[in-house]
């Protein structure tokens, strides 16, 4: 290869990279709040966390997108470790869409396609429109990207070097599975170099349509770039949670495993293919490269597509083999990586039914699940804090599934605070403190929300290619910094019944609003002296807002605790005034 092929390949290469990114960012736009709540919803078990991992993977577009989902829904106790390794394998299924997008045959469109997803990114305004914009331009770049990768390639077949390195990969198949591997950990993205295996192996090196890379040469290098994708998980997972740890064993388990194992039976598998192919109408020819007299390929035209089906049989049958023994691969890995990662977990820990018809204790019980429910709502306020000020997907993650759960925590601890009054004779205070903790419930949840609404215009400002000023990432410090104490404090008062706790939250809501309308009057003025983006004002006040309503919600829970001061009063003198009237 020349100096001009080479840059011809590497611009290949990187168009098509690029190409398949941009996708999957315009895909995930489109429909990833959709599928994040499809993911979460849908994995009761391990055989539809499969089918749900594929489906929300072919949509997304990236695994990697898939499995941060799963790492966050098991980190926040919505889904099992079994169930995550089902979404997992699934993954691997839905990440072999890549492979048929390549495999069709639309080459000569694909200027059409650039121009027309150009057209929609840059002259239409709706956000949606320009999303699937940027995802018909994608498609069309990534296919820019194989045909100059194609034409870059075709002095390969006049390569000595390329020849001798294929005719090694015949006689040692394992050099091909250590290339594909190697070329994985590379690229960092088995979708791309299984792109340019197929690029190169759909390239002709002779009228007969002899394709430079055979079928049985091909299959190693795409086992390769299987056990590289998981090299690539793994070394992401180092410094990472043990969930974090133990998904990534999993991935490496499932596709090691899976990939050692066809390696052994390469002849029977590649026969098996061509069997298929043959069957679907597709031209076959004598292998020349292998020197086996049965082995046949796929004509170059095919190629494409014949590794698109080997890498789908690879995945499904592999798939099949592991799934009933999805509690053996999740004891393996509990083995590999030992010990408890501390969750937040989508039960109840302090509610118990047995004593309902004791409303003294009942109450209480709910009180500490209410502080429970508050250090949860804790926890997605310091990562609102930290998203504002730079995007992170796991923490996104995270903040959605504590959403789920405090959604959850809500519905249950009213449900019991209901069964309280249903099932015993209830006091006037008794009756005044459950209508309150069902008040504060609701408080903690909203606080949720708003936490949510956040990550949301974070979101939107990432979209946008907004962001704040140092000034205003400063005021926004301040504000955190006030509400951060009082949902601290919340949880303090509530666990402790501590009222002087709960009258300090009082007293910082109001320094709460005075600081809000400073900060509004703080961000105009940066607006009038120019310092300030005019585009993400908008963003700012709703989120100095959002804050302020924190603090509104921490003050309502405060005054649960107070009056919880006066409704033990109360119940020590109706239950005098009960003992006086028995004697």
């Amino acid at each position: 290869m020349d100096i001009k092929s080479i840059f011809a390949l590497l611009g290949g290469l990187a168009l098509f990279v690029y190409g398949m990114q941009q996708m999957g960012e315009g895909l995930q736009k489109t429909a990833g709040d959709k599928m994040r709540n499809f993911l979460a919803l849908l994995t009761g078990t391990p055989i539809r966390g499969v089918i749900v991992g594929a489906l929300v993977t072919m949509i997304m577009q990236s695994s990697s997108a898939t499995t941060v989902m799963v790492i966050g829904f098991t980190s926040a106790g919505l889904m099992t470790l079994p169930q995550a390794i089902g979404v997992i394998m699934g993954a691997n299924i839905g990440t072999t869409m890549t492979a048929w997008i390549v495999a069709a045959k639309i080459d000569e469109y694909a200027w059409l396609f650039v121009a027309v997803g150009f057209i929609l990114m840059f002259v239409v305004k709706k956000p949606k429109v320009r999303y699937i914009g940027q995802i018909i331009f994608a498609f069309g770049a990534l296919f820019v990207g194989l045909n100059s990768m194609g034409a870059a390639m075709k002095p390969l077949a006049k390569s000595p070097e390329f020849a001798d390195l294929m005719v090694r990969i015949k006689d040692t198949p394992v050099l091909g599975l250590l290339l594909g591997t190697g070329a994985t950990m590379v690229m960092q993205s088995s979708s791309a170099s299984i792109g340019v295996l197929q690029t190169m192996a759909g390239t002709s090196v002779d009228t007969a349509g002899t394709p430079l890379i055979s079928l049985y040469q091909a299959i190693p290098i795409l086992f390769g770039s299987n056990i590289g994708t998981t090299i690539t998980a793994a070394l992401a997972a180092i410094g990472a949670s043990r969930v974090a740890k133990r998904a990534a064993a999993a991935h490496t388990i499932f596709n090691l495993f899976g990939s050692l194992v066809f390696m052994l039976l390469l002849r029977p598998y590649s026969q098996l293919v061509n069997s298929i192919l043959g069957l679907i109408g597709h031209t076959l020819i004598a292998d020349s490269n292998t020197g086996l007299a049965s082995m046949m390929t796929p004509v170059a035209e095919y190629m494409r597509e014949s590794i698109a089906i080997s890498h789908t049989i690879f995945n499904v049958i592999n798939t099949l083999i592991w799934l009933p023994f999805v509690w053996l691969m999740a004891k393996i890995v509990r083995l590999v990586i030992p010990g408890e990662d501390p969750v937040i977990e989508k039960k109840l820990a302090y509610i118990d039914y047995k004593v309902i018809n004791n409303p003294a204790i009942a109450i209480d019980l709910a009180t500490k699940e209410l502080a429970r429910m508050t250090s949860i709502a804790m926890q997605m306020t310091t990562d609102s804090h930290q998203i504002v000020k730079a995007h992170d997907h796991e923490l996104e993650t995270r903040i959605f599934s504590n959403e789920d759960t405090l959604d959850y925590l809500e519905n249950e601890i009213v449900r019991y605070l209901s069964n309280i009054i249903t099932s015993s004779s209830m006091t006037e205070s008794s009756s005044s403190r459950i209508a309150a903790l069902m008040h504060a419930a609701n408080d903690i949840e909203r606080i949720g929300d708003y936490c949510s609404n956040v990550c949301d215009n974070s979101l939107q400002m990432k979209d946008a290619g907004l962001s704040f000023s140092e000034a205003a990432v400063s005021d926004l410090d301040k504000a955190y910094g006030v509400i951060e104490q009082m949902v601290s404090d919340s949880i303090t008062a509530l666990r402790n019944s501590d009222i002087v706790i709960a009258r300090r939250i009082i007293q910082l809501e109001d320094v709460m609003d005075e600081l809000e309308e400073n900060l509004r009057k703080s961000h105009i003025e940066r607006l009038n002296n120019g310092t300030c983006n005019p585009q993400s004002t908008v963003i700012f006040l709703e989120l100095i807002h959002m804050i302020e309503r924190i603090s509104d919600h921490c003050r309502n829970i405060s005054e649960v605790v107070d009056r919880g001061a006066n409704y033990q009063v109360h119940s020590d003198v109706e239950n005098r005034l009960k003992t006086g009237s028995q004697s």
